[in-house]
């Protein structure tokens, strides 16, 4: 196939009509607000359905169990973005991987949605993570090709797509999990799986029209041999799962535990073997090997940092069910609505992140210091939360203020290091491993989540002032130890600011 002609693809596009952009942005962004609705409404009752009495409509896993597959739950979920970036750029294009992805993320909402117990939380975790790794980087990929290299509007178009990424997940956890809460876990679950049916129907309906020729090309196909080889080894993996599924469950060598001990494994060896095979490649260049080395403490640090981030739906949400008063100035809160202050403070605050980065101009502080001030604020985020226990004691309930603090603070740390990551990401790669580097960026998510399957475990309301105390606490040397070493990071970044 030849070189893809980005300009035709672009000219295919209507080109306004949604707030100034591209009318494809339209569909984009409500396919978008349509999956983070049913994902983070999900999330939101998910770990209270784990742990809930069967009598009371939940699972009855053990409350430490439940917080791990909640923690593998999520690397799960960044580790597939890898493959749907795959099959996207060798397989199927972005258009279809996305649609795809929708389906499976539906069947798995539908299944929680039904009275099948463990069987059914394990099938839905397989379908909302392929799905999810299916959709989720892909649909990003097309509201690029929606614009020109030169166009002016495509920073203010990703902006006005990453609120609707927020507006979905603020909105989730009042319909998704008012509901799961007040009458039943699986009537949740539906509304979860109607969001992502509405979202699928929207995006179908509307692409032809409004996306033209954007994703519906395969960047690089796999050819016939190619295609055999590729369809065979799958193949051959699959029937060896299988058969590794078969000896090891029945034998009890496959246990929850072992498994989540498996995914912690890969969380650290995956983006591990990614750093050494990009250094070690005969197309990285001495300039390019220079900024690996820049990357690789960036890339611990935003793990650091997306471990405290994502307790916010585990342990924070069960710091909400069990610690915190559940009614403030006379409203009865429900704990999944604490699940909503992540994506409302962004939203808030993004816009002026981004012009205090604008007005401070050449004066802002380098990338390593970003990441560093992300890293502090996140570990303050814990560190907060020390104080109401040694004041009144784990035994009383606790004001949610606190919580919504916890949730400030380490939301100013995200706006500090995550999009600064994404743009670092793109800056640092190497030519011949852009797209790679970018899939690292997120496994970085996937390596902090999967730490915490493990450490998530040790919390405790008897321990919890030693929980966030260490954890916190580490966070903030770390972010100390980066900012001391920014400027020997930034000589080696080579130029990149």
């Amino acid at each position: 196939m030849g070189k893809i002609n980005k300009d035709k693809i672009v000219q295919s596009v209507p080109q306004r009509g949604f707030f100034g952009q591209p009318k494809g942005l339209f569909t984009l962004f409500f396919t978008e607000f349509w999956e983070r609705f049913s994902y983070y409404g999900m999330r939101a009752l998910l770990l209270f359905y784990m742990y809930d009495q069967i009598v009371n409509g939940g699972l009855g896993i053990d409350r430490d169990i439940a917080t791990s597959i909640m923690a593998v739950y999520g690397a799960l979920v960044y580790m597939t973005g890898v493959i749907g970036g795959w099959i996207a750029d060798r397989l199927l294009g972005t258009q279809q991987t996305i649609f795809y992805g929708g389906i499976l993320i539906m069947i798995g909402h539908i299944i929680l949605a039904m009275p099948m117990a463990v069987t059914g939380l394990f099938l839905s975790i397989l379908f909302i993570t392929i799905g999810t790794g299916l959709l989720k980087p892909n649909v990003s990929s097309v509201v690029g090709d929606m614009y020109s290299e030169k166009d002016t509007r495509r920073d203010s178009g990703f902006s006005i797509f990453y609120m609707g990424i927020n507006m979905g997940a603020l909105i989730a956890p009042f319909v998704v999990g008012t509901v799961g809460q007040e009458y039943n876990y699986h009537l949740g679950f539906s509304l979860a799986a109607i969001g992502m049916l509405l979202g699928l129907i929207l995006f179908v309906v509307t692409r032809k029209k409004y996306l033209g020729l954007a994703g519906t090309y395969v960047a690089n196909p796999l050819d016939d041999g190619e295609r055999k080889t590729v369809f065979k080894r799958f193949g051959i993996g699959a029937v060896i799962v299988a058969i590794l599924l078969v000896i090891t469950i029945p034998t009890n060598i496959l246990t929850i535990t072992t498994f989540t001990y498996l995914v912690s494994f890969l969380g650290i060896a995956i983006p591990t073997a990614y750093f050494i095979v990009m250094y070690k490649s005969p197309r990285t260049d001495e300039v390019e090997r220079s900024r690996i080395l820049a990357y690789i403490p960036l890339f611990v640090a935003s793990m650091v940092f997306w471990a405290i981030q994502e307790q916010g739906s585990i342990i924070l949400a069960l710091y909400a069910k069990e610690r915190t008063e559940l009614s403030f100035m006379g409203i009865d809160l429900y704990a999944s609505w604490f699940q909503s202050l992540n994506p409302l403070f962004i939203i808030f605050l993004a816009p002026v992140f981004a012009a205090m980065w604008v007005k401070l101009g050449n004066r802002q502080p380098s990338t390593p210091k970003k990441f560093s001030l992300g890293v502090i604020f996140g570990g303050i985020s814990f560190m907060v939360l020390i104080f109401p226990a040694m004041i009144n004691g784990t035994e009383t309930l606790v004001s949610p203020l606190w919580l919504v603090l916890s949730f400030f603070l380490v939301v100013l740390g995200e706006l500090c290091l995550s999009p600064v990551g994404l743009s670092a990401t793109t800056k640092l790669a190497p030519a011949a491993f852009s797209a790679q580097t970018m899939s690292l960026w997120f496994m970085s998510n996937a390596a902090g989540q999967a730490v915490n399957a493990q450490i998530v475990k040790l919390y405790d309301p008897s321990t919890e002032i030693v929980y966030f105390g260490i954890i916190g606490g580490i966070a903030v040397l770390a972010g100390i130890v980066l900012f001391a070493f920014s400027k020997k990071i930034q000589v080696y970044m080579r130029g990149v600011l």
